[in-house]
């Protein structure tokens, strides 16, 4: 499975279980992270938690396990690393406070003017 049909896997598990505003973001070329990055929230820790739980029941149903996975347990933030795809589950005021998504254009901008 490619990065990309990965990233469309954990979004498409995501929207499964009503995550709200999915983003993926592509950051081939801009980071040796990850290729995206799929980002999304919950309304409650326990939506975040279902959202967290079927990404991982999708990618496991294709062979696909996480190399690592965070922030389950309080799930204000829940972070499952598949390697070239991470994603990235937050209660709205957490996305709020991190905005990747704002981090990303940043340094998209950036590359492109300088």
């Amino acid at each position: 499975m490619t990065s990309t049909e990965l990233a469309a896997l954990i979004a498409a598990a995501a929207t499964d279980r009503k995550a709200r505003d999915v983003v993926t973001i592509d950051l081939r070329g801009k980071t040796t992270v990850a290729d995206f990055f799929v980002i999304c929230e919950g309304d409650t820790d326990r939506q975040v938690r279902a959202i967290a739980d079927r990404i991982e029941e999708a990618c496991r149903e294709m062979g696909i396990r996480p190399l690592s996975t965070a922030g389950l347990k309080d799930a204000s933030w829940a972070c499952l690393d598949y390697d070239a795809v991470v994603a990235h589950i937050f209660l709205p005021g957490e996305r709020v406070f991190y905005d990747l998504e704002g981090l990303w254009q940043a340094t998209q901008r950036t590359r492109e003017v300088g």
